[in-house]
């Protein structure tokens, strides 16, 4: 069996099993380089340089973590949400129907733009989530929502934009990446319209979201009321203190700033990390101004990295993965034994092309990095096969974004559970990685395989 499938496989079974994500990484990446022939020391040195490429966006995690429990303490969190149980009504008081569902499908409704507008209009990537969720999780408790939903919501807009709509990392992903990676392989790509090109891959993702919201998770589920985040001092969005309209107002410049900050870094192409660069700036608008006491200040920062360090771990064990992975030398043998399995088949090809690019992203974590592996292959075959320009890139960027959405370390599945797991009710895998997977990959894959066939 090829390695990176087997590592992959490993990993995904053990995940399953409720091995915890950060070691089944690790188990798969070693069976992944044992099996590859890179021995021990060689698999443990390529894990270990990998890490450090995950360190950075740990760290860039932790400070937002950080940010967002200072944005807690601010009181801003607890007047949305106390606005928002207002609207539904007291507990112990009849709340009618039509309030309920305006409340929750407005909530879904704000949810899911913040996802989309994430990826281009305000690219701030998964940024806003730890700042909006956790203060939620009362108001969803109350409309007994299943935080699954919540997840489809999020995972379909955070990936549905960026293989559509070529703004902002749509922007990156279609025209640099996919159409830049394409064109390098031998194919002019001048006259494509990318949109109409990924227009009925995109169409499989809303049906998964439909499915996801209208019938898998429609029905009541229950939480407890939990904290989100213990420390010494208990902050205003926990505390019966008055809430101050000076640290609301700071919260708020804190926020914009925040987000002002990422989209000035992302529009200068600079090499310095925008999440961190905003987290910091906004940490230090609350420390400058005072909206964080001095002698608070560690236990807010504490708390809020401690409700990031989890994903943190996950984001630096993913990259020592998908460092064994690439210096296995394993990626590039299982996309054309695959491709050459079906070669004489079109259909046939397609699907295969789909799954290969599956599994790959599934084990790296990142459609970023899946397409220019397989690119360089798929292009070709794809030509020899007769598969007409729209149909190619279709195929090409199809395989790329699936497993996205399913993956045990990707950002799409990472960053809603770091906002609804902030009170520990909500599983990674179980919650955020299956339902998301289920509802978006394979509607994907066929959705994908259907425009290879008419394009």
């Amino acid at each position: 069996m090829n390695a990176v499938l087997l590592a992959v496989v490993v990993m995904l079974i053990l995940a399953l099993s409720r091995v915890h994500v950060v070691l089944a990484l690790f188990i798969g990446a070693l069976v992944g380089g044992l099996s590859a022939g890179m021995g021990l020391d060689a698999t443990m040195v390529a894990f270990q340089e990998g890490l450090s490429g995950g360190a950075k966006i740990a760290l860039s995690y932790a400070m937002l973590g950080a940010f967002a429990m200072a944005v807690a303490s601010s009181g801003l969190p607890k007047m949305l949400a106390e606005w928002l149980i207002a609207k539904i009504g007291a507990e112990g008081e009849s709340t009618k129907k039509s309030a309920v569902a305006v409340t929750k499908w407005g909530m879904l409704a704000g949810i899911l733009a913040m996802a989309i507008m994430s990826q281009n209009l305000i690219p701030v990537h998964i940024a806003f989530i730890p700042l909006i969720i956790p203060p939620l999780l009362t108001v969803f408790n109350r409309l007994n929502l299943d935080r699954r939903m919540v997840t489809s919501v999020i995972t379909f807009g955070l990936v549905t934009t960026y293989m559509w709509v070529p703004v902002g990392f749509g922007s990156i992903f279609l025209n640099e990446i996919l159409l830049g990676n394409i064109e390098k392989a031998g194919l002019d790509v001048s006259g494509i319209n990318i949109m109409a090109t990924m227009g009925i891959p995109a169409l499989g993702m809303i049906a998964g979201l439909l499915i996801a919201v209208l019938f898998s998770y429609r029905k009541p589920r229950s939480y407890a009321d939990l904290p989100i985040a213990e420390s010494s001092q208990q902050s205003n969005a926990g505390s019966d203190e008055p809430v101050s309209k000076y640290r609301v107002i700071v919260a708020l410049v804190a926020i914009v700033a925040t987000f002002l900050v990422q989209i000035v870094m992302n529009s200068l192409e600079t090499e310095a990390d925008p999440l961190l660069i905003g987290a910091l700036t906004g940490l230090a608008i609350f420390m400058l101004t005072g909206a964080v006491r001095w002698k608070e200040a560690d236990d807010v920062f504490t708390a809020g990295m401690k409700m990031m360090a989890l994903i943190g771990f996950i984001m630096i064990s993913a990259q020592g993965f998908a460092s064994v992975m690439t210096e296995s030398g394993q990626v590039e043998p299982l996309v054309t034994a695959t491709a050459e399995m079906f070669a004489g088949n079109k259909a046939a090809a397609a699907f295969a092309m789909l799954l290969v690019g599956l599994i790959v992203t599934m084990g790296i974590g990142s459609s970023f990095s899946t397409l220019p592996i397989i690119s360089i292959i798929y292009v070709p075959l794809c030509l020899s096969l007769g598969f007409s320009p729209m149909a190619t890139v279709a195929i090409v960027g199809t395989a790329g974004a699936l497993g996205d959405a399913g993956s045990p370390a990707s950002d799409s599945t990472l960053g809603p559970t770091m906002g609804l797991n902030a009170d520990g009710q909500h599983d990674h895998i179980r919650d955020s990685v299956i339902p998301t997977f289920l509802h978006f990959n394979l509607p994907l894959l066929a959705s994908g395989w259907i425009a290879a066939m008419v394009l």
